[in-house]
């Protein structure tokens, strides 16, 4: 995606709406590494005062992170994903587990009412990755594969502000669980919750999709 130039010189927040469309359009994808300042510079036809303003701006606001000796990142795709997950940060476990319980205990309903086949199919897909994962413990591979499961779950709710909303979340929430992730990953039980959960789906089950979400939320409250 080419970076339109402005026409006269240009002031810091023109350049961080233009910033902040390359973020929220997925041209520069959350993790990657923004453009050299001086491609940018160029490309945006500014001088490196207003840039760096911009760019300041923009690691205040929680989209961008600069890393010592390495450049500048996206750390997050829109303002209210980086003011939900600062707000994550200072959390603790519990209402973190109650507010992820809150998302998914709907987005499940929902996805039970609402789901097509090409939700069931990727729903499918995340839940055999998630199984794979397990039975090679490889637990970083199995946390992925499971926020991609809750993922297409709440796509499939085919609620436009509900997956806006899990999707600024559920990356942080589910880091915020890893541990919790990597000890109970492996067992038959959440297999078993998994499955319930997805046949429940399938099925059009809304009150067993709830149950077996509920299932699993409860099980990690047990170990804290």
């Amino acid at each position: 995606m080419d970076i339109a130039k402005t026409n006269r010189l240009s002031l810091v927040e023109q350049i961080v709406s233009q910033i902040e469309s390359l973020i929220e359009s997925g041209a520069w994808s959350v993790g990657s590494r923004i453009p050299p300042e001086l491609e940018l510079m160029q490309q945006l036809d500014v001088s490196r005062n207003t840039l760096r303003e911009a760019i300041r701006a923009l690691v205040h606001a929680g989209l961008l992170q600069t890393r010592q000796g390495s450049g500048t990142y996206v750390c997050s795709s829109s303002t209210l994903g980086a003011a939900l997950q600062k707000r994550i940060q200072k959390a603790n476990l519990i209402e973190i587990l109650e507010v992820r319980h809150a998302l998914e205990k709907e987005a499940a309903r929902l996805a039970a009412i609402r789901r097509n086949q090409n939700d069931l199919e990727n729903i499918q897909t995340y839940l055999e990755a998630c199984l794979a994962a397990a039975e090679h413990n490889d637990s970083e591979a199995y946390v992925e594969a499971d926020i991609q499961l809750h993922k297409a779950i709440a796509v499939a709710a085919h609620n436009s502000m509900l997956m806006d909303l899990y999707e600024q979340m559920s990356v942080p929430l589910h880091e915020s669980v890893h541990n919790l992730s990597e000890m109970t990953c492996h067992t038959d039980f959440h297999h078993h919750v998994h499955w319930k959960l997805v046949d429940a789906i399938k099925e059009q089950n809304p009150e067993q999709a709830i149950e077996a979400v509920t299932e699993y939320i409860e099980q990690f409250m047990e170990i804290l």
